[in-house]
């Protein structure tokens, strides 16, 4: 068997990494490529060029097995496991276990497996927007500092501190990816505080009630709170792309870049609901105010540059939230969602 190009993904069982090893298995810049994909409970993609592992990746034995499979080193390595945000927020010995104490694991193996090899592995890690807080410019540029006011968000900025630093030393290639709140997300509500943002939406198009913990009703004053967001569609044509983009184009200091999104309230986010899908979809959406979820998501960024980003080869929607609720109504239509 000739072995073409071999990524390790982690946190496969997730939807969003779930969804990026289709998408490589499909990659056209990728031809022959064999993925090894790993998670706490057995990822359920099957194919010839796949092998699924079951895989604790607090315990250094079993990231170690993941590089001495029948595929070899990886060429990359797709690092998209972790505790989400709430989960984080509330137990944070067990969130700083897996999100900073596992990817610094993960990080020395590949930096192992690459020396032995005599090789740069290229890292891709998914951070997000929990990694700013306090208070914010208007838009977020490249060089804002981020503060975070979350367990989430401290822990992904560790995590990024490590990568750029084992990039300079030239251990790895390393990604950094700050990633917009994804929307609309299909299944079953995560453990993120943003995800009623997809559950709004998600729910009230398949006939269920969605709980929104922001404001009391659709016009309470809250639900005008702004949030950065992009669609699910362009989040995975980038989290691809990142992985062609050659080392040199990345700005010397830092492998940290914002994927492209936009500005949305939770307010506009219902009105698309209610345009694309009536009256009688909005009225799915009960009201419930939680204030932990109201402070998170506040401390996130309302606006970020665009452009380096889009200097890279990335991708941004266009359009605004119609468009969106729009295609995943068509997508739960088809049973795709």
């Amino acid at each position: 068997m000739t072995i073409g190009e071999v990524v390790l993904l982690t946190g496969a069982s997730g939807w969003l990494a779930s969804r990026v090893a289709d998408a490589l298995l499909k990659d056209p810049l990728t031809p022959n490529a064999f993925l090894i994909v790993t998670d706490i409970a057995k990822p359920r993609l099957e194919a010839d060029n796949v092998i699924a592992v079951q895989a604790d990746l607090t315990d250094n034995d079993q990231i170690d097995s993941l590089f001495t499979t029948a595929y070899g080193v990886p060429d990359t390595v797709y690092c998209m496991h972790g505790i989400m945000s709430r989960g984080s927020e509330d137990n944070f010995d067990l969130g700083l276990k897996v999100n900073v104490d596992s990817v610094r694991s993960l990080l020395e193996t590949t930096r192992k497996h690459g020396n032995l090899k005599g090789k740069s592995i290229k890292f891709i890690f998914t951070s997000g927007l929990a990694v700013y807080g306090g208070p914010l410019p208007p838009i977020v540029e490249p060089d804002t500092s981020p503060t975070p006011q979350s367990a989430y968000g401290t822990s992904k900025l560790i995590s990024e501190l490590l990568i750029n630093e084992y990039t300079r030393r030239g251990f790895i290639d390393g990604r950094i990816l700050r990633l917009p709140t994804v929307i609309v997300r299909p299944g079953q509500p995560a453990a993120a505080t943003s995800a009623f943002l997809s559950a709004i939406i998600r729910e009230p198009l398949k006939g269920e009630v969605a709980i929104c913990p922001i404001g009391n009703s659709f016009d309470s004053p809250q639900t005008e709170l702004k949030t950065w967001v992009a669609s699910s569609k362009s989040i995975l044509q980038n989290l691809i792309i990142a992985k062609h983009i050659p080392a040199s184009k990345f700005t010397p200091h830092t492998r940290v870049v914002c994927l492209p999104g936009f500005t949305t309230t939770v307010r506009e986010m219902l009105e698309a609901l209610r345009q694309v899908s009536g009256p009688e979809a909005l009225r799915r959406v009960v009201f419930r105010d939680d204030e932990t979820d109201r402070r998170i998501v506040r401390s996130w960024p309302e606006k970020a540059d665009n452009s380096y980003a889009l200097s890279l080869g990335f991708v941004k929607d266009e359009g605004g939230m119609v468009p969106v609720v729009r295609r995943f109504k068509d997508d739960v239509q088809a049973g795709l969602a």
